[in-house]
């Protein structure tokens, strides 16, 4: 299965000039969820890790059904104010603006190691801010898997120039 055959490109959104990748057309097709599933599992084969994290907020669907199926704690990196317990935060740039996001001190501890999921990467602005989060926490980062690498954003290439283990299903171009 050909899982970009399931992804809606959109252009001009959120602003003018971004050709937006939209997951929703993937995840309300079942095979096609299903087998995201299945080969996010399969390419976590490739790391050893003891919790799974997700950046908020599309990585949520992916890593919480991934989570479930390896009986793996999941772990949510959530925007600025989003969580009620003392938190750990990081603060990052975007394509197109600036963004925080953090995670409760107690969801990491030391010598965790933690697989992050998340839908898409493009810049690699939150992944990286994502790793952080996790090694201010003490804990390790086992890798990233991705649905989507916008790889001419080089993203992904900026995380394995920092030495990070990095999959993804698919890739597009970011324009």
């Amino acid at each position: 299965m050909n899982l970009k055959d399931f992804i809606r490109s959109i252009p001009d959104y959120p602003k003018k000039g971004i050709l937006f990748r939209d997951i929703t057309t993937l995840i309300k097709n079942e095979r096609a969820f299903s087998e995201t599933i299945d080969q996010i599992i399969e390419r976590s084969k490739k790391m050893k890790f003891n919790k799974i994290a997700a950046i908020e907020s599309r990585g949520f669907v992916f890593a919480s059904a991934v989570s479930y199926i390896l009986k793996k704690p999941f772990i949510m990196l959530r925007k600025k104010d989003k969580l009620p317990a003392d938190v750990h935060s990081v603060d990052f740039e975007l394509e197109y603006g600036k963004a925080t996001i953090e995670v409760h001190k107690d969801s990491i501890s030391k010598g965790d190691s933690i697989l992050i999921i998340d839908d898409l990467i493009a810049t690699g602005g939150t992944a990286h801010a994502a790793a952080k989060l996790v090694e201010i926490s003490k804990g390790k980062v086992a890798g990233f898997i991705f649905v989507i690498d916008l790889f001419d954003l080089k993203g992904s290439e900026s995380l394995i120039k920092k030495q990070y283990k990095v999959e993804n299903l698919v890739d597009f171009p970011g324009h």
